[in-house]
């Protein structure tokens, strides 16, 4: 497994931006197929986007294509989720996680390794 640290959360206005970081403690982390979920207040976990490890192939959670974008950069073992026009309902704890499948997935069961989370709160 790989030991995950996301940061870069906050409180931010809606229509703003923030970038959330997710580093990766293993020099391994070019192998792994990297994702972020999200849960909001008395909801379940849900599938936000995520990223092959080759950083080749990506896909989004429908409620959040075309304003978020997740990428990669293997040389400091981070991963990046950019989020832009932010919403009031976008406001959740992000978490970062790691799998080694070959192929993409959405399924939080999937992933092996989890962050312990960064809170986005978006206010209206």
């Amino acid at each position: 497994q790989v030991q995950l640290v996301e940061s870069g959360g906050g409180l931010v206005q809606a229509g703003g931006s923030l970038r959330l970081s997710c580093a990766a403690s293993r020099r391994t982390f070019s192998t792994y197929t990297m994702g972020w979920f999200r849960q909001a207040p008395g909801k379940e976990r849900e599938f936000v986007a995520t990223v092959h490890w080759s950083g080749s192939s990506t896909y989004y959670a429908d409620s959040v294509k075309g304003r978020f974008t997740i990428s990669r950069d293997n040389g400091k073992n981070t991963v990046y989720l950019q989020m832009n026009s932010l919403k009031p309902e976008d406001t959740a704890i992000y978490y970062c996680a790691a799998h080694r499948k070959l192929i993409l997935t959405t399924l939080s069961s999937d992933f092996a390794s989890w962050g312990q989370g960064t809170q986005v709160t978006v206010s209206s």
